[in-house]
């Protein structure tokens, strides 16, 4: 599954019952939001619990992009499952740090440090084995 709209495009690259891996790239900004709040909701809908986006490809992320990653914190929150964050670059970081969401959405270095976090029977298989 890959989904563009203007400068967003989100692309699932791994997935099991709990957990699905996304990368977003482009930039997370209000001509974003809806296509974000989507495919992440629909994920959400479709019981993945844990959601780990990969941010290596994320060039942009404003006011309204942050409030989007706190939305889907806050649903899966309420679900008992996780926001990861990996590969955050240093505008996304300084964004986190100057809001003071860093604890709300911690970034972790790669992927595969994002789902260590997660029980082993929930998450995907990393890296993804290609057909």
């Amino acid at each position: 599954m890959s989904t563009q709209i203007h400068r967003l495009t989100i692309t699932e690259l791994a997935s099991c019952d709990d957990c699905v891996v996304l990368r977003v790239t482009g930039e997370l900004d209000q001509s974003g939001e809806a296509l974000f709040l989507g495919t992440l909701g629909a994920c959400v809908d479709a019981g993945h619990r844990h959601l780990v986006l990969d941010t290596t490809a994320l060039s942009f992320c404003d006011s309204r992009g942050l409030n989007c990653l706190l939305a889907m914190r806050w649903l899966l929150d309420r679900r008992d499952g996780k926001l990861l964050l990996a590969g955050a670059g240093r505008r996304l970081t300084e964004l986190l740090a100057q809001t003071g969401s860093s604890e709300l959405l911690p970034s972790h270095r790669t992927v595969a440090h994002a789902l260590a976090v997660l029980p082993q029977a929930q998450r995907p298989v990393w890296p993804p084995v290609q057909a």
